[in-house]
């Protein structure tokens, strides 16, 4: 069998096997994506496998560079690579993508045991701070964004203070009255 077989068998079970799977995404017919881990999961990676022309033959190109895997440390995207070399020398020659994924999922643990989170976010400390303490940062409440035509029609109903005219509501008006009993006549 030609490396070209054997890639379009692979890439029929693969398809099969995945169909349905949020966590495989075939990028092209000899490049995919696995996701391991959940999205929320702080342990969660991404690989992205490419194969060669002379694949299986030779080692698919393995890569942890996807976006998703930005808070991964240097040092931990190596190792994980390395260990991922080690199983495609053990699987030199045969259809291995199934394999290396089951693999990756079943050892996450062991594989981002030393996984520290990168920040890339920029702290920002006020020149008035004198007491040098850097507590918590405390999340901003943000305000509902409202659409153009949603502010149109706010201020539309209110006053130049901002508040609902005397009587808008006239359900609750009349809910009110028929409670009440309202005025009585003579």
């Amino acid at each position: 069998m030609t490396a070209n077989e054997d890639q379009e068998m692979e890439l029929e079970a693969l398809r099969s096997i995945y169909e349905g799977d949020e966590c495989f995404r075939e990028i092209s017919p000899v490049s995919f994506q696995f996701r391991i881990g959940d999205h929320e999961d702080s342990k969660a990676f991404l690989l992205d496998i490419s194969w060669p022309e002379t694949y299986p033959e030779t080692s698919p190109q393995i890569s942890l560079d996807a976006f998703f895997n930005n808070r991964i440390s240097p040092i931990t995207k190596q190792m994980i690579i390395s260990k991922l070399e080690e199983q495609v020398e053990a699987n030199l020659g045969t259809a291995m993508m199934y394999t290396l994924f089951d693999w990756a999922k079943e050892n996450q643990e062991s594989l981002m045991e030393n996984h520290q989170p990168v920040v890339t976010a920029v702290t920002l400390t006020s020149t008035n701070d004198n007491t040098g303490n850097v507590g918590p940062a405390k999340k901003k409440e943000r305000k509902e964004q409202l659409t153009k035509a949603q502010k149109r029609k706010m201020t539309s109903r209110t006053d130049n203070k901002g508040e609902l005219p005397r009587g808008w509501d006239w359900v609750d008006v009349v809910k009110h009255l028929s409670k009440t009993g309202g005025k009585e006549e003579d």
